[in-house]
């Protein structure tokens, strides 16, 4: 079994594996909005401010775990985490028409995740220790 820092229960994988879901599903919801992301260049600036705080939180909380993270799976879970929500900090950022991409490269790094997150929650589920 790999040595998991911050994913080493069960419990843990479930729960960290529901959130990547939640956002995975925020994610794709963005196709079918036709609203744009909220962005610096036009109306509801405020909302783009809050919108890049939030994200630069989140970046910079999932981008510590993944360097706190002691196993390759749990490192490459937290790094698609990141990059997926790095790219919604860059999309908000320039704007969607400056990178249509990036809500692409979004959904997916958290499918990726999501696939990551399966591994190592199926994995927990394997060891008779952790049950």
């Amino acid at each position: 079994m790999a040595d998991f820092a911050i994913l080493n229960s069960r419990k843990r994988a479930l729960i960290a594996l529901l959130h990547t879901v939640v956002f995975l599903t925020i994610a794709l919801l963005g196709f079918t909005s036709r609203k744009p992301a909220a962005s610096l260049h036009g109306p509801g600036r405020k909302v783009a401010i809050f919108t890049l705080v939030l994200y630069g939180v989140v970046v910079s909380i999932l981008t510590l775990l993944a360097w706190f993270a002691r196993c390759a799976k749990e490192r490459i879970y937290f790094a698609l985490c990141a990059a997926g929500a790095s790219f919604g900090f860059v999309r908000t950022l320039l704007g969607d028409p400056a990178i249509p991409a990036a809500q692409y490269l979004r959904v997916l790094m958290l499918a990726c995740a999501v696939a990551v997150g399966i591994w190592i929650f199926r994995g927990h589920a394997e060891d008779p220790l952790l049950d």
